[in-house]
């Protein structure tokens, strides 16, 4: 079992109240999460149960990190006497979002593993993406849910939600101007039962425009467009396209 060597499976293990978790997150936390570590950061985490989570991310992060939960049962109050900061509310209630974000200010990760309801995690990622942090990540685990009955209209996943911002991510290329990008979603990426948004603030990201390195012109030439010319052959492509598709 590999998971086992990882750091945060470690942080996971030496918690002393319960937790669970699928044993394929610990390798996808070590990537996303390993150079916080002994930082001073905001670290928030939807849905908190028994607690044993709260201390698994004080144990990977370090004494500087503040460690924030979040749930709907009013007893996670308890957890606040071990240092946590822990509020009360729903998730998919705008109204909570805004008093939180006045409360607790910016923030450099935020990790939902709360109802996993589709109108839970995209409401929790539009609420919160104004507050993460520069380099900061919004992380949503459990997306299985959205391949599965009862979490909310399927059209409406969380899954196809995220289809959605990777075309406006697209866009934001100087080919397709068809799209004015103004959110600061960077790059996402995509892991078994994961999904990992990582956030630049527009205003630092790069523009997309054409440059060239200025270095020697020998006229190449483009076999795209000869490819592209070869209509016989288009055919036989596009059939095995389609293939990838079903």
């Amino acid at each position: 079992m590999s998971f086992k060597k990882n750091l945060s499976y470690k942080a996971f293990s030496k918690s002393k109240f319960k937790s669970i978790k699928h044993s394929t997150y610990f390798e996808v936390y070590d990537e996303l999460f390993s150079k916080y570590r002994n930082k001073k950061i905001t670290f928030v985490e939807i849905g908190i149960l028994g607690g044993g989570s709260l201390f698994m991310w004080r144990n990977f992060f370090g004494s500087k990190a503040r460690i924030i939960g979040i749930d709907i049962n009013p007893d996670a109050k308890k957890w606040t006497k071990y240092g946590f900061e822990v509020f009360i509310g729903d998730q998919s209630d705008i109204n909570f979002w805004k008093t939180f974000k006045k409360k607790v200010g910016m923030v450099d990760i935020i990790l939902d593993d709360g109802g996993h309801r589709y109108v839970d995690q995209i409401t929790s990622i539009e609420c919160i993406l104004s507050n993460i942090k520069h380099n900061g990540l919004i992380v949503v685990e459990d997306t299985h849910t959205s391949y599965m009955d009862g979490f909310g209209d399927k059209k409406y996943s969380l899954i196809n939600y995220i289809k959605h911002k990777i075309d406006k991510i697209n866009h934001k290329s100087h080919k397709l101007k068809s799209v004015n990008f103004k959110e600061n979603i960077w790059s996402i990426k995509v892991y078994e039962s994961i999904i990992a948004i990582f956030i630049k603030k527009k205003q630092k990201q790069t523009i997309s425009k054409p440059i060239t390195n200025k270095g020697i012109d020998d006229n190449a030439k483009d076999f795209r467009v000869e490819k592209n010319k070869q209509n016989k052959s288009f055919k036989k492509i596009f059939e095995k396209v389609k293939n990838y598709f079903r």
